[in-house]
């Protein structure tokens, strides 16, 4: 944990694909990973945490219709994007006044966010408008020695990434097509999660 505590990149798989992890309060990491990534300066960065208990460090509140959500398919490849914290790193949320957070059920993933005690970013692994990698050599070879560690896992199913789904209004907005078809996130809502 000493690469991400002192603002290194680490690739790790996910349950949809390899990502890139750096200390998302750490605004040099978060330089870096841009940099790395040859990602858009408005583009925010979507984070995973490892309970809901950590929501509070990154969002402002959690609106009423993710809460069923949240119950049914965290841990799982669902990305809410939450009203966030006005002290959050402009680059980790573009701007946007919302950040993206999930709850990944992959191994590996647990586990590093476990050692590190807290958020990280998990950014698709790949340069800005490429296809995502699935493997570690994958990463190694779209990367080189641009980021500090990867960590194999093996390989991700890859496919569609995490569904995307923000609050509008006081209704779900889909933001990105995913995994997750959004007719079951509707229904679950409506439901109260059941």
């Amino acid at each position: 944990m000493a690469v991400l505590r002192r603002g290194g990149v680490v690739a790790f798989p996910t349950e949809t694909y390899y990502g890139l992890a750096v200390d998302p309060f750490n605004p040099a990491a978060l330089d870096r990973l841009f940099a790395v990534k040859r990602r858009q300066q408005h583009k925010p960065i979507l984070v995973l945490i490892s309970t809901t208990a950590q929501l509070p460090l990154l969002a402002r509140e959690v609106p009423a219709p993710f809460g069923p959500l949240v119950e049914r398919f965290w841990p799982g490849p669902l990305t809410l994007v939450l009203p966030c914290r006005s002290d959050l790193p402009k680059r980790l949320t573009g701007g946007t006044g919302t950040v993206g957070v999930r709850i990944s059920p992959h191994p590996v993933a647990e586990q590093l966010l476990a050692a590190f005690g807290g958020p990280l970013t998990a950014t698709s692994a790949n340069l800005s408008g490429e296809p995502a990698a699935t493997t570690a050599a994958e990463v190694r070879a779209d990367f080189g020695a641009a980021i500090d560690w990867v960590v194999d896992g093996g390989i991700t199913p890859g496919g569609k990434g995490s569904t995307l789904v923000g609050c509008r209004e006081g209704r779900l907005a889909l933001l990105r097509d995913g995994v997750v078809p959004f007719d079951r996130l509707l229904a679950a809502a409506d439901s109260g999660g059941g």
